[in-house]
């Protein structure tokens, strides 16, 4: 049996192409024994350690580290922890080495974290650096202070074997074992060139650049490799044996690290949280006394928190929910089962009350089933940092951390990248992208395999074939670590003592172990999630003070607002959380909601499986159906849903009323249920039966409801995430049927970047009498305004105008303190370094120097002339511009023709993606009076309708049909949208070879929704 002491696995990001998968067969084929990993990061140490257990492998922890000799030298080492102690210290070293700049470990510190740690020395690695005499002095030292704990490694390479008898020498000199070590980096021979590939990847080297590797013997030997190897000297395998096998840790995954809320000496947590809770649900209810029901929940679930050991943690999350409050961060009603909670609720982590909407604290934190709370908060994500940097604060920089993620090398990702480094120019690249599907989790084999154009060009040279099996052997491997998007973690103790850690961002140390890696060790995760649906929130809530001076507090919004839900009944949900999909827009058409509770369940249904029980819910409440019930007692639980289980808190409250389950026995149930599993089944359908005969219900009774609690265990959504996040759906339903103006100015400015959905978003504001105001030169900001109860456009949606030259150029308008007059003013504002062709040029093919009174085609003429003056004017301030106009005369523009409107709407789609003016079918419209339809008044038509519509052609995508013949799919698009027509042979063949982009259609046809997309099968085409 042999062992193996240095073997670097791919987590240690392009560095080693090794995977664990792959290593667990190996090791079992070759009979190993031990191994150790030695990463440069404990990067992929748990599940390397979990995999080596569950494998019968002895696992043994290690690290390879630069040990700083001099400013500009380093000297390689590899350490094993030995002991517990060992462990400990290793997290403290991986720690130290990745906060520094250099990645290096000065000998003071390694020797003050050295306790349990095993020292191998490879004598022969970075051009047998050991060997130099100015390495002694630090060899001595490390012997010193660990005289049984130093070991030499030599390994037997072609070109280190010169050193060896050197290496000998330096062991026998200093008194020190040798063991046989060889560094493994790549699995077999052949994979010497992918590894190489990972190395220019990682690097940014192209392949042709790099020097020559010297790494091409660092695969993985066989045990009979090791023997060979190594047959002159077996006292050195078994040294190394022996070595590794001494390595006896044990990485604890069963502790809690609770972490604890700063108190006054004398107070406890629990009677802090206690008084909190009632106070702050006596504030909540706005009463002196809090009502029975209310009273029995608070005290129940404070009994359950507290006998749980979690009361520090609602006291930390309601202290920085707090401060999110006072900082005037906002922050969301809740997120997933913390809704359930009417202690959250009195602390403010939550808006929702879960008496008034049956939620179960159960479904939150089981008394029965004990897990750690999972509090998650959406927060306003342009300011979520702002609390992450409060916790930080307040607990200490050592006691709080971001969540490390790691990005791997996807189909796409590996394609490009291996390409880049092959040295293939910019445009293959760009087809190899495009030849791999947009489909999440694809592989470059899928693609291969879907594609005969991609077969096809492999096929053509023996380096694209060399490019495919090197892009196959690096897929999946992790590439880069980034910040997972909501995971922070908060330890009562260090963090170094738990889990290695690295540098992060804004002085908030990042984890070097990804979320599921974290959570094993028992540290407690909290998710600061940014919802980007609150920043808009914020932003109409502010542009409405602006306008109304009116402060909306978001709690005290009426849900019984009939405008709201005459928006809702009509679809007109855009841009609305939750509501967008052409889907929803059908369910809540189809529901026509009267109350709260129907968008409630409308987001609970829209989902696969669920979503078939629309029809049924929209019948029964427009009693066009009769509610049918299992049993009378389910009515006060069913009620509410007309007889649909939609919510596995009805599944939980049906077990209760017909079974006797205790509510934690129910959360159990619901859990095990939906697993499917038949041993499991059977279990709990006999407990559910037993408990039903003993409450005086019938077998047959008992029987159906069971089977009805396994059909819907599958679509049960959680009500408490149902409810909260409805309540940010009804929130932003409010605003767009009170304050459309706000609404869509907010929507503008976050869909800037995106023209398709900006026009999408001015057409439907155009559509409801909402005035769009051109960009301006003096009025426009950054981002959409509201102006004078119409809508001011965004000089940030102009395409090619930089953000440091708005910034200049508000900074210009504020210093002013009055409008520029001409082109050749705002010249002289800006400085020739800011007025440049290149910037102006989009300005006015936008239409934001129209104020200045000249034709767009004249503006464009004196841009040249502009500079001109602002070269001869330099910056001093209005008086020298005067003088200079006393002087020499005012400037005059280069007047041309006047810009044709084609031109002028074609510059406008060149620049901001759209047409702002009016749509060129507005012109040509009352050329065809009978094109009565249009894409805003197509959602209003029922299936099947005939429709007459005129539009410009946006794309046409043909296609042959099973028996070869040719069909083609085209977006028409109109003043309001688009809408794809579907035209079938013998409509495509009357206009085939005239059909183009831009082609004005008058079509004819059958309208119906299809896939949930609007569609028309064209019956009669002509082209204008």
């Amino acid at each position: 049996m042999t062992v193996y002491p240095q073997v670097r696995t791919s987590a240690d990001l392009l560095k080693s192409t090794i995977r664990i998968e792959e290593l667990i067969p190996f090791l079992h084929h070759q009979k190993a024994k031990s191994c150790a990993i030695v990463n440069t990061k404990l990067y992929g140490l748990l599940p390397f350690w979990h995999e080596m257990k569950r494998a019968g492998i002895h696992p043994v922890v290690g690290l390879t580290v630069q040990l700083e000799l001099t400013e500009e030298q380093s000297l390689p080492l590899v350490l094993y922890a030995k002991t517990n102690e060992g462990y400990q210290n290793l997290l403290k070293i991986s720690s130290s080495i990745a906060i520094r700049p250099k990645l290096t470990i000065p000998l003071r510190w390694l020797l003050a974290y050295g306790k349990g740690i095993v020292f191998m020395v490879p004598a022969l690695d970075l051009q047998a650096i050991w060997l130099q005499q100015a390495a002694e002095p630090t060899l001595q030292e490390i012997k010193n202070a660990f005289p049984d704990e130093v070991f030499i490694g030599i390994s037997r390479i072609a070109q280190t074997s010169s050193f060896e008898a050197q290496a000998v020498e330096l062991a026998e000199k200093y008194v020190l074992p040798i063991i046989a070590t060889h560094e493994s980096l790549f699995f077999k021979p052949e994979d010497f060139f992918a590894y190489e590939v990972a190395q220019a990847i990682d690097t940014g080297v192209k392949l042709n650049e790099a020097p020559d590797s010297s790494r091409n013997e660092n695969y993985l030997l066989t045990a009979e490799q090791w023997r060979d190897r190594f047959q002159d000297r077996p006292e050195w395998l078994l040294q190394m044996d022996n070595l590794l096998m001494s390595c006896r840790i044990q990485i604890e995954t069963n502790e809690v690290y609770m972490p604890k809320f700063p108190l006054q000496e004398g107070e406890t947590a629990e009677n802090m949280l206690q008084q909190q809770v009632f106070n702050g649900l006596q504030r909540r209810l706005n009463v002196q006394s809090l009502p029975g029901r209310y009273m029995e929940r608070v005290n129940y679930e404070l009994h359950v928190i507290q006998s749980m050991g979690y009361s520090d943690y609602f006291l930390i999350v309601a202290d920085f929910m707090r401060f999110a409050r006072e900082a005037q961060i906002l922050t969301g009603p809740g997120r997933g089962s913390s809704a359930s909670s009417l202690v959250a609720y009195a602390l403010e982590i939550t808006q929702v009350d879960p008496l008034q909407y049956d939620l179960l604290f159960e479904r939150f934190l089981n008394p029965e089933r004990v897990t750690l709370p999972d509090i998650d908060i959406d927060f306003l994500d342009t300011r979520r940092h702002e609390v992450i940097q409060y916790v930080a604060k307040k607990y200490g920089k050592q006691y709080v951390a971001q969540i490390i993620t790691f990005g791997t090398l996807s189909a796409k990702a590996v394609a490009r990248d291996v390409a880049r480094m092959f040295n293939f120019e910019s445009d293959i690249l760009e087809m190899i992208s495009k030849l791999i599907p947009n489909k999440p989790g694809i592989t470059l084999k899928e693609a291969y395999a879907m594609s005969e154009k991609l077969r096809t060009w492999v096929a053509a040279e023996p380096i694209r074939q060399k490019w495919l099996q090197t892009s196959l052997r690096l897929e999946g491997l992790p590439r880069n670590a980034s910040t997972h998007a909501a995971g922070v973690i908060l330890s009562p103790i260090p963090l170094v003592d738990v889990v290695p850690i690295e540098e992060g961002h804004d002085g908030i140390y990042l984890t070097q172990w990804p979320m599921l890696e974290v959570e094993q060790t028992g540290l407690l995760k909290i998710d600061f999630l940014g919802l980007r649906n609150l920043t808009i929130l914020e932003q109409i809530r502010k542009s409405i003070q602006f306008t109304h001076d009116i402060h909306l507090d978001f709690n005290q919004i009426p849900f019984d607002d009939w405008k709201t839900f005459e928006l809702l009944q009509y679809g007109d949900t855009s841009g609305i959380f939750q509501l967008e999909s052409d889907g929803m827009k059908n369910a809540l058409r189809e529901i026509q909601p009267t109350r709260f509770l129907d968008i409630v369940a409308v987001n609970a249904l829209y989902r696969p499986g669920p979503m078939e029980f629309i029809p049924l819910y929209a019948r029964r409440k427009q009693l066009t159906e009769q509610v049918i019930l299992p049993h009378p007692d389910l009515a006060p639980i069913l009620e509410e849903t007309y007889g649909v289980i939609i919510y596995q808190e009805q599944i939980m409250r049906i077990a209760n009323v017909m079974a006797g389950f205790t509510f934690g026995q129910a959360d159990m149930l619901r859990r095990a249920v939906s697993k499917k599993k038949r041993d499991v089944l059977e279990q709990q359908r006999a407990a559910f039966v037993r408990g039903a005969l003993t409450k005086g219900y019938s077998q047959q009774i008992a029987e159906d409801v069971y089977a009805l609690i396994v059909r819907f265990a599958d679509y049960g959504f959680p009500k408490s995430h149902a409810v909260a996040y409805s309540v940010i759906s009804y929130q932003m339903a409010y605003l767009k049927a009170n304050y459309p103006v706000n609404f869509y100015a907010a929507l503008l400015t976050n869909a800037t970047g995106n023209p398709d959905k900006l026009a999408q978003i001015l057409m439907e504001a155009k559509a409801k009498g909402i005035e769009i105001l051109r960009p301006s030169i003096n009025r426009s900001m950054r981002h959409f305004k509201v102006e004078n109860g119409k809508i001011r456009f965004s000089l940030s949606a102009i395409k090619s105008v930089p953000q440091p030259f708005l910034q200049k150029l508000l900074i210009c308008r504020e210093e002013r303190q009055k409008p520029f007059d001409s082109i050749f003013d705002l010249a002289v504002s800006l400085t020739t370094a800011n007025f440049t062709r290149k910037i102006i040029e989009p300005l006015i093919k936008a239409g934001a120097l129209d104020e200045f009174g000249k034709d767009r085609a004249t503006l464009l003429a004196t841009i040249e002339g502009a500079q001109k003056q602002a070269d001869f004017v330099r910056p001093g301030g209005d008086d020298l511009f005067e003088g200079a106009l006393l002087a020499f005369g005012k400037p005059k523009y280069s007047e041309t023709s006047p810009m044709p409107e084609k031109i002028k709407l074609q510059y406008e789609k060149e620049v901001l993606g759209f047409y702002l003016s009016d749509h060129p079918i507005v012109k040509v419209r009352m050329r065809f009076p009978e094109a009565t339809a249009t894409v805003q008044t197509l959602p209003k038509l029922k299936d099947n309708a005939y429709v007459k519509m005129v539009g410009h052609v946006r794309e046409v995508k043909q296609l042959r049909t099973k028996r070869g013949e040719l069909m083609a799919f085209v977006q028409l698009e109109d003043e309001f949208g688009t809408v794809s027509l579907t035209l079938f042979p013998k409509e495509y063949e009357q206009v085939a070879g005239n059909l183009h982009e831009d082609a004005l259609l008058y079509i004819e046809g059958f309208f119906e929704y299809r896939f949930n997309k609007q569609q028309i099968k064209v019956k009669q085409i002509i082209i204008k």
